[in-house]
């Protein structure tokens, strides 16, 4: 992958000690940066409403079961600006991931795609450490939860974004369901965010095996899918979640925003472009299409890094590329942003690589 000499590289900040607050305080410049260039892409009829969006998203996380609450109440009073609580009650975030063996060691490849501008430009490699170790988090300074991350020597994982419950195929109420979707979990679930469970996963597990039954177990506020491997071979598995269900595989490690197999009332995520038009087939199948290339991708992640970010895995959305093996300890992450006129988007940042060892306690 070509990339222009002159891009900004992405930083990797230590926030062992202070964690996510400190981070936050130390780049306010780009967690405000970050707020405005979302904050910019919502018509302008709609931008003096972010106050009460954060307000809405402040009342369901303290009502949540989420250990994280107090540490997001602190960094919004300490950057003192709106949109804290949005970003970490948002949990809107699609995906295409795939976890394969190389050799004897577990990968694990993820793009993140989502329409606000400035999330690929403004990334932050954030190196932290709970109970159980330390770890990377691919994350942005005001950010609380875990969308990808790895603990060397330990396990890699990454959120997907789940298909979304409807209640018929109707293009017309697809914005019904999604509102109704959203109101459900706002005033009936408390159960913990799926972004935060997963960095409470890096903080308190030793091992895939730990990790693996803690996501496949805990109750959460929404729908998702997780990927995670370890660092032998065999050890990597898509989690197909709901509230209080799972289905677990252990073959066809690849996943996008549907389920493996596609269920007459979730349907597929699509982009904001296509929420109006798309049928319930097409969403199905732009999210398998996704899926099935970057799974029959035929490089090695170990030699051709990104190579397989084209599309339709790289598409109009795409925000991160991401690949992780945390038996090497190797963690590689490049920022996407879309142009003015231009259909696809294009590297936003250098490619960095960080290297770690196994830190477990």
């Amino acid at each position: 992958m070509f990339l222009a000499p002159d891009l900004p590289s992405i930083p990797v900040v230590d926030v062992r000690d202070g964690g996510t607050l400190r981070h936050a305080r130390e780049s306010r410049a780009g967690a405000r940066a970050l707020r405005d260039a979302c904050v910019a892409w919502f018509p302008g009829v709609a931008r003096p409403f972010v106050r009460v969006l954060d307000s809405i998203a402040r009342r369901w996380l303290v009502r949540s079961q989420s250990p994280y609450v107090e540490e997001v109440r602190a960094i919004a009073a300490a950057l003192g600006f709106p949109g804290i609580w949005f970003l970490n009650g948002s949990y809107q975030w699609s995906c295409t991931s795939c976890a394969r063996d190389e050799g004897a060691e577990p990968w694990l490849a993820r793009t993140l795609d989502w329409p606000f501008p400035g999330l690929g430009r403004h990334v932050e490699i954030a190196r932290m450490r709970g109970p159980a170790g330390e770890f990377f988090n691919v994350t942005w300074p005001g950010y609380v939860g875990a969308l990808t991350a790895t603990a060397p020597g330990r396990f890699a994982a990454c959120v997907n974004q789940a298909p979304m419950r409807r209640r018929s195929h109707a293009i017309g109420l697809r914005l019904f369901d999604l509102a109704a979707n959203g109101l459900g979990t706002l005033l009936h679930v408390r159960a913990i965010p799926p972004d935060q469970l997963l960095r409470q996963v890096f903080e308190e597990c030793r091992d895939f095996g730990e990790a693996k039954f803690m996501l496949e177990r805990t109750r959460i506020a929404r729908p998702v899918i997780y990927t995670l491997v370890g660092c032998n071979p065999g050890e990597r598995c898509v989690i197909e979640r709901t509230e209080d269900g799972a289905s677990t595989r252990q073959h066809d490690t690849g996943a996008a925003n549907d389920w493996l197999v596609s269920q007459p009332k979730w349907e597929g995520r699509l982009g904001s472009d296509r929420i109006f038009n798309a049928t319930f087939e097409e969403a199905a199948d732009r999210s398998r299409a996704r899926r099935d290339s970057l799974a029959g991708w035929a490089g090695q992640f170990s030699g051709d890094s990104f190579g397989w970010i084209a599309e339709p895995v790289l598409n109009k959305y795409t925000r991160l590329g991401v690949e992780m093996c945390p038996a090497r300890g190797v963690l590689r992450v490049v920022g996407y942003e879309l142009a003015d006129g231009d259909e696809l988007p294009l590297p936003a940042t250098l490619s960095r690589e960080v290297r770690g060892e196994q830190t477990t306690v």
